[in-house]
């Protein structure tokens, strides 16, 4: 990453948070985060469209419809075969985006006998530029839908998707220090600039030792805290069969590193240096998704890779019948599809985790593998 550190820029929110820092003292990282991300006034996703090569980053469904399609084409076969056709089901997306990836999901399975006459669309989304965005994206597919800036409003029977969701929840982190491990903040320096900082007044975490005995100081364990997201899916298999596919870029073992990042104009830059006008995330940890999720309930299948996802889903067939039927664009859809699979690129980075009821078998595209929450 190359970008300057030391790197503070005057935004409207950073006056707003080092007002507050200096009346009420240091904020943890979660509060950072939300505010950046969520403040009405100067929030990231609360006063943009941040997707697209107009905004700052692109995720997988905006390089390829492929994506989408391969996604909505594997709902259908878990609304047939694993959820035996219910009638009405929901389905629902968690972070929407530009309603990008449901688009070519409801375009994919137009013609799949029965699934859009009974599917219930909910997307969970609290952007107000952004459900502007999924409106006029999805209005033409005369599905009912419904939308909620939380997962409450879900009914099962329902098949959740989260595409780089989980990565842009509010974290926690701590650091470890001379004392132990604390809580890691926001405050600042002497010069009134926004610093990283150990929590004054933040309990220690002993349990951190134990479990990363050989941790450096300066070592940080993050935590997006996924109970509060999972509960909620918990709670919706007591109603019905409930399916959930997470795909995001993470590590599948619980670390001691800090991942936090930012990115501004498609470029990384410090997460302190823009804050309300660059987008904020860290990795995914999917050995802790996958602990929470069988805490609430939930059987686990994966993670396994991205590109051995979508290969089992047949990424590499769609895009050749694709680049047969235009072969004007079959440069285009081999670089798109490559980028999406490619090793050591999207393919390897992301991962895909699926969430069911338990009397459900393992959902498709993951074979009998190895639990790692066991």
């Amino acid at each position: 990453m190359n970008y300057d550190p030391t790197l503070r820029r005057r935004t409207p929110l950073a006056r707003i948070l080092g007002d507050q820092i200096r009346r009420q003292g240091p904020i943890s990282i979660e509060d950072y985060m939300s505010a950046c991300l969520w403040d009405q006034q100067h929030g990231y996703y609360a006063t943009r469209q941040p997707l697209g090569s107009a905004g700052d980053f692109v995720t997988a469904p905006e390089i390829s419809q492929i994506f989408g399609e391969l996604i909505g084409l594997w709902s259908t076969v878990v609304w047939r075969d694993w959820l035996e056709r219910p009638l009405p089901f929901t389905l629902a997306e968690l972070g929407p985006g530009r309603g990008t990836l449901m688009r070519d999901m409801l375009r994919a399975t137009a013609k799949v006998p029965g699934y859009h006459a009974n599917l219930h669309c909910h997307l969970v989304e609290a952007s107000v530029p952004l459900i502007a965005a999924q409106k006029s994206t999805l209005e033409q597919y005369g599905v009912p839908m419904s939308w909620a800036p939380d997962m409450a409003q879900i009914r099962a029977p329902a098949i959740i998707i989260a595409n780089e969701f989980f990565d842009a929840q509010p974290l926690r982190q701590w650091v470890k220090s001379e004392r132990g491990w604390t809580q890691r903040c926001v405050e600042i320096d002497d010069k009134d600039a926004l610093q990283f900082g150990v929590h004054p007044t933040s309990p220690m975490r002993p349990d951190l030792d134990v479990q990363f005995p050989d941790a450096a100081i300066g070592a940080i364990r993050e935590s997006q805290r996924p109970e509060q997201f999972l509960s909620n899916i918990g709670a919706f298999t007591k109603a019905g069969p409930v399916a959930a596919l997470i795909i995001d870029y993470g590590h599948d073992k619980t670390t001691a590193v800090d991942t936090l990042q930012a990115v501004r104009q498609h470029r990384h830059e410090h997460p302190l240096t823009s804050p309300g006008e660059a987008d904020l995330s860290a990795q995914v940890d999917f050995e802790e998704l996958a602990a929470e999720a069988k805490k609430m309930g939930l059987a686990v299948d994966g993670p396994i890779t991205q590109g051995e996802f979508l290969g089992r889903l047949g990424i590499i067939e769609r895009a050749s019948k694709l680049m047969a039927t235009n072969p004007n664009k079959a440069a285009s859809i081999e670089t798109d599809t490559a980028r999406l699979i490619a090793p050591n690129g999207m393919g390897t980075r992301f991962k895909v985790l699926a969430l069911r009821t338990p009397s459900l078998p393992s959902l498709p595209g993951f074979d009998p593998i190895e639990d790692i929450a066991k």
